[in-house]
């Protein structure tokens, strides 16, 4: 018999003790909880969530987002807004080469026999590493995958495939969970058909083989599988948000004293300068950075970053909140789409730009209906393949009573205020806000709007925002505020990610007030 961990137990065990002693009660109705003599509404033992792998707690709060530094590209794209954020988790480095070199394995073993695209959709592209001028070929060979580079941030990745690791990793995660508090065994082989999905589980269309099995207070008897209101799984990972992001390259909590942010950042250190003033380390780059016209390193014998392209992702010092690289190194995507005004435009709560209202798609008894979620407003669905993103799918399905919404009307809020007078029209005729059917009436086609996409501009609603400077940058995108933008299908050889997770409950974590 295994070994049944704590969390487990405390699900387990503690449901029977409290089934023989003095139960907790309602202080609404008076009914005992975990009573299957009263229907077995059951209440579990919990305290906080779990820190998830790779996960540090950015404490959130108020900052002036936006322009640091002056606007020398002329942009006007980073107007300042003070905006509130709420708690979450970020990675503590970038996604490194091994860590991306883990997911293309797991792919391969599973979806490799059978369907190998969605192995090659994975696939970084390495052929970012080449230009016209200049040697690089090395990099191509061998960056992703020579062990002297493991520990180096993951490149050649467009939104969409970092977005789709995410997904795969929230599996992952939760599924490792599910094993070591016993309730799983653990699958050696997985295939395209019986792999763990967090999504899957909890709508009751996968259970894999179970261990230990939770006992249900239902009157009826039995056991079921772990709920949401358990408290074990972790939410999604995810790419932060814009706000997120540079919130937490600021690290502005090392600069308060109570209610006070007492010095604003330029940079994620103190100070104007790129070198760090403690005498110990007098001299010393703080990031990786291009200083100069072809000074990518500095000199033989005293190199200034020691970083010819990327650098390991633990190199230099970290923020206040811990965080590595948050400037240089490599820029990061974000899961903003990109608008000039959108620093205008957005909430002042938890700023963002990007929402596609999604819903699952159930049945009378609350069943999810062939593995499917739907769109709120737009009559589109999309198929949940696992860790392999969501698709568009032409099937249709009526609005469900959105005119009676008062927070939304439209599924698709990309452009939602961005004074795209053309697209609002196509949304009116009902489409969504800056998108248009093809002639076919198939799928939706580009809009051009106001932005004349591929004509005066590259915006769209595909275009999404990247923070942070790079290797291959100068000290002015180092600034966290600074914000560019490529489409979501695109990867270059200095832009990387690293996941983010939603803090749920307290914003400071227990020990705090």
């Amino acid at each position: 018999m295994k070994k049944v961990s704590n969390k487990i137990l405390v699900i387990g065990a503690a449901m029977a003790t409290l089934a023989s002693c003095q139960k907790e009660r309602s202080p609404v109705t008076a009914w005992e909880y975990n009573n299957p003599k009263n229907g077995g509404f059951e209440v579990v033992p919990y305290e906080e969530q779990e820190t998830g792998p790779g996960l540090v707690l950015i404490e959130g709060g108020t900052f002036t987002m936006g322009r640091a530094e002056q606007d020398v590209t002329y942009d006007w794209n980073t107007i300042p807004r003070r905006v509130t954020v709420s708690s979450f988790y970020m990675d503590q480095t970038e996604v490194r080469n091994l860590d991306y070199l883990e997911y293309l394995h797991w792919t391969s073993r599973v979806f490799g026999p059978n369907f190998y695209d969605v192995v090659k959709k994975a696939m970084p592209d390495t052929l970012v590493w080449r230009e016209r001028l200049a040697y690089n070929e090395p990099y191509v060979e061998y960056y992703l995958r020579h062990p002297s580079y493991r520990d180096y941030p993951v490149v050649g990745i467009n939104w969409l495939q970092a977005s789709d690791f995410c997904a795969w990793r929230t599996d992952r995660v939760n599924e490792f969970i599910l094993i070591r508090e016993g309730i799983l065994e653990h699958q050696p082989t997985p295939t395209e058909n019986d792999y763990f999905n967090t999504d899957q589980y909890l709508a009751g269309k996968w259970q894999g083989p179970v261990v230990t099995p939770i006992p249900s207070m239902d009157p009826n008897g039995g056991d079921r599988l772990v709920r949401m209101e358990d408290g074990i799984f972790l939410p999604r990972y995810r790419l932060p948000t814009e706000a997120e992001w540079e919130f937490a390259a600021y690290g502005l909590i090392g600069n308060s004293i109570g209610e006070r942010v007492t010095d604003r950042r330029l940079y994620p250190w103190n100070g104007a300068g790129v070198r760090n003033p403690d005498s110990k380390y007098l001299g010393q780059m703080l990031a990786n950075y291009q200083r100069s016209n072809g000074d990518m390193m500095g000199v033989a014998g005293q190199l200034n970053d020691a970083g010819d392209i990327t650098t390991p992702v633990f190199s230099y010092w970290p923020n206040d909140y811990g965080l590595y690289n948050m400037a240089g190194n490599v820029s990061e995507w974000v899961m903003d789409v990109y608008r000039p005004l959108s620093p205008e435009d957005k909430s002042d709560f938890r700023a963002f730009r990007g929402n596609v209202f999604k819903t699952q798609e159930r049945d009378d008894d609350g069943i999810m209906i062939n593995d499917t979620i739907k769109y709120d407003a737009d009559s589109n669905i999309m198929s949940i393949p696992g860790m392999v993103r969501w698709r568009d799918v032409s099937i249709n399905f009526p609005d469900d009573n959105l005119d009676e919404r008062r927070n939304y009307k439209y599924a698709d809020n990309i452009n939602y205020v961005d004074g795209d007078v053309q697209s609002q029209a196509v949304g009116l005729n009902g489409g969504s806000w800056g998108e248009s059917w093809d002639a076919a009436g198939t799928g939706k086609a580009e809009s051009v709007g106001m932005y004349e996409y591929s004509i005066t501009s590259m915006i769209n609603d595909k275009a999404r925002v990247y923070k942070g400077g790079s290797w291959k940058d100068r000290a002015y995108w180092m600034v966290p505020g600074t914000r560019r933008f490529l489409d979501q299908r695109q990867s270059t050889a200095w832009i990387g990610f690293r996941c983010a997770m939603t803090r749920v409950g307290s914003p400071q974590g227990l020990g705090r007030r």
